[in-house]
């Protein structure tokens, strides 16, 4: 079988430079074949995904190099963002064409095609997203300052007197999951454990939806214009933003623009609002957010749930109210204090729509953050039958890194370190740098299970039932094992690039298989201080070390269960070591210092003769940092 890394692969020797190109930036591309296969030409093919143009550009012959022949010319790209598909062509002094193929040399047909995105790189992409570290908070369960009343509230809702008592979870009479009770966790508790969560070196609140909502996930928005009165009151939402704001905090809002409640302001289908919502009038201002089959009760909802109509995103009026007008939803909450936007379910969401409130964000509040909610590789999205255009520099910033997510649960979980480079790399080429560095990368969210559970739990498949799974509780040794494991993910992604994104309570050792089991109250006072204090020593680092940050990244050990990589930026380095398997792992390096110190344990290692040998235990990973006598 061919090994196509001998003949092109990422290093610069064969594309100059590496990754995403902005417009018009010229890129060397060199191929190296041996000389014995008797080429005589070889040719660039590169097609545009969205102009659809089509190049072939022959690549000069350029001497040879060992037993090499050398092929060099240059692409350039073009001047409109673009995702470029090239390929190579070879022929022998036989006449004969071939080109490069997944498994060795093919039929043009069948050839191999690589992509190049070409962005326009004039909007900057704000750098304090992608230094610091990102909590996520699921607002009705991580801290509440009393005890709620909820009459007069939208729904109908069961507030729990005991915030350790288990959730609802059992589908009602009518074979429905309805999301209704509530703990009462609200702004007043996250504006009192802001120095909880300063010690935990957070610098962007990442809040679930906060809007007026009959479920305590507030995914099914009812009024964007108010705080849900569970969670407290706009003058709240001001003084939790400026608290923030003082320790460095940034906080970003999450925007359900896709679809909204059936119970709410627009929809109005429970007549709770006194105003005329699209399901009791034709005449109702709302009436044509939405796309009504048979009025009132047949009409477009997300993935047909009928308790989430979809909005009509084209609607004029919609538009407006959301992204456009003078008090527009997302202006009006930058100018409360929020700093950022997750959009949820991105892909639900036309390019034209995000590119709009990109535009206004930038307008209203420069230097402010737009996340997209996207579960793939973000650059070469298909959604819906569309090639997307989230990362081409006109819409978000950066992006949910849930490939990095998944790499990184296959590594911890015994899967080779090969696998995870060469994942993230296939990422880092694709992306944008600014994006690459922007992502939101995490092990937890809402919509997974707990990653303690994931790493530690036996597997869930024997739990058929619901209440088997509420009331499952991982054994000693489960937790043992999930503690190691995920204590080494943690280490990875607080080195990794991006921002290392804590769901609220994976560090003080949460478990719960999926949702709602995933979304229990924080545990106050019963936190895991192992756990704790090395997700506060990771934090500190990050804060501190600029190329954690920053840094570039160069991966020096891929094999088995081992991993290596250094990350460098303005002469520092740090070198990031991490083993998943069973048995101590030994690896080598170049070492300009005399020493290393593990930044984790204090511990240090003699580096003789500019080499540095070091042993990692088993589900164990050190973090060294130069020392110079």
């Amino acid at each position: 079988m061919l090994d196509r890394t001998v003949y092109f692969s990422r290093d610069s020797r064969y594309k100059d430079p590496f990754g995403a190109v902005t417009l018009g930036r010229e890129v060397r591309f060199t191929l190296r074949p041996y000389n014995w296969e008797g080429f005589t030409a070889c040719t660039l093919l590169a097609c545009c995904e969205f102009a659809g143009a089509n190049w072939e550009i022959p690549l000069a012959p350029a001497g040879s190099e060992g037993d090499r022949q050398l092929f060099t010319g240059v692409f350039t790209a073009p001047r409109e963002p673009e995702l470029v598909w090239y390929a190579f062509r070879f022929r022998r002094r036989s006449g004969e064409q071939v080109c490069l193929g997944v498994g060795g040399y093919c039929k043009e047909e069948a050839l191999q095609r690589w992509q190049l995105t070409v962005y326009d790189g004039s909007s900057p992409t704000p750098d304090w997203f992608g230094r610091g570290v990102t909590y996520q908070i699921f607002p009705d369960r991580f801290c509440r300052s009393r005890i709620p009343d909820p009459a007069g509230m939208v729904g109908d809702r069961l507030v729990h007197q005991n915030w350790n008592e288990l959730m609802e979870y059992l589908p009602d009479e009518h074979g429905e999951i309805r999301n209704r009770d509530f703990f009462g966790g609200d702004l007043q508790g996250v504006l009192s454990k802001l120095d909880y969560l300063e010690e935990l070196g957070v610098t962007t609140l990442y809040f679930c939806p906060i809007f007026e909502a009959d479920s305590n996930h507030r995914y099914n928005t009812a009024d964007y214009s108010t705080i849900d009165p569970m969670l407290g009151t706009e003058e709240d939402f001001r003084l939790l933003c400026r608290a923030a704001h003082k320790r460095g905090m940034k906080v970003m809002l999450d925007g359900v623009f896709n679809h909204t409640g059936s119970n709410s302001l627009y929809f109005n289908a429970n007549g709770f609002y006194p105003t005329l919502g699209a399901a009791q009038s034709r005449e109702s201002p709302y009436y044509s957010w939405y796309n009504f089959h048979r009025w009132p009760d047949q009409y477009d909802s997300w993935w047909g749930i009928h308790t989430l109509p979809a909005v009509n995103e084209s609607d004029p009026a919609y538009v407006d109210y959301i992204i456009t007008g003078e008090d527009s939803i997302v202006r009006r909450w930058l100018r409360l204090g929020a700093d950022a936007w997750r959009l949820d379910v991105a892909d639900e969401l036309p390019d034209w729509f995000i590119e709009k409130i990109r535009s206004v964000m930038e307008t209203e509040k420069p230097g402010s953050f737009l996340l997209g909610e996207v579960w793939e590789d973000g650059s070469n999205k298909i959604a819906y039958s569309q090639r997307r255009h989230y990362l081409l520099g006109h819409e978000t910033h950066g992006l949910m890194n849930y490939p990095f997510r998944t790499a990184a649960l296959a590594y911890l979980k015994g899967g080779p370190a090969r696998d995870f480079v060469e994942s993230m790399e296939t990422i880092r080429e694709n992306y944008p740098p600014a994006a690459f560095y922007s992502a939101m990368n995490m092990l937890g969210t809402h919509d997974n299970p707990r990653i303690l559970t994931l790493l530690g739990a036996a597997p869930p498949e024997p739990l058929a039932q619901r209440t088997q799974r509420a009331h499952y509780r991982m054994s000693h040794q489960e937790r043992d094992q999930g503690r190691r494991r995920l204590m080494v993910g943690a280490l990875l992604l607080y080195s990794f690039p991006g921002s290392p994104t804590v769901y609220y309570g994976d560090e003080a050792g949460m478990e719960g298989f999926e949702d709602p089991f995933n979304r229990g109250t924080f545990p106050w006072g019963e936190e895991d201080q192992t756990l704790l204090a090395f997700f506060r020593r990771l934090g500190a680092l990050r804060q501190t070390r600029v190329s954690l940050q920053r840094g570039s990244i160069r991966y020096l050990y891929s094999e088995g269960q081992g991993l290596a990589f250094s990350r460098e930026a303005g002469g520092e380095v740090t070198l990031v070591a991490l083993n998943t398997g069973e048995r101590p792992i030994e690896m080598s390096f170049d070492w300009s210092a005399p020493l290393a110190a593990d930044a984790l344990s204090g511990q240090q290692f003699n580096a003789w003769f500019g080499r540095l040998r070091i042993i990692v235990p088993p589900l164990d990973g050190l973090m060294l940092t130069e020392v110079n006598r």
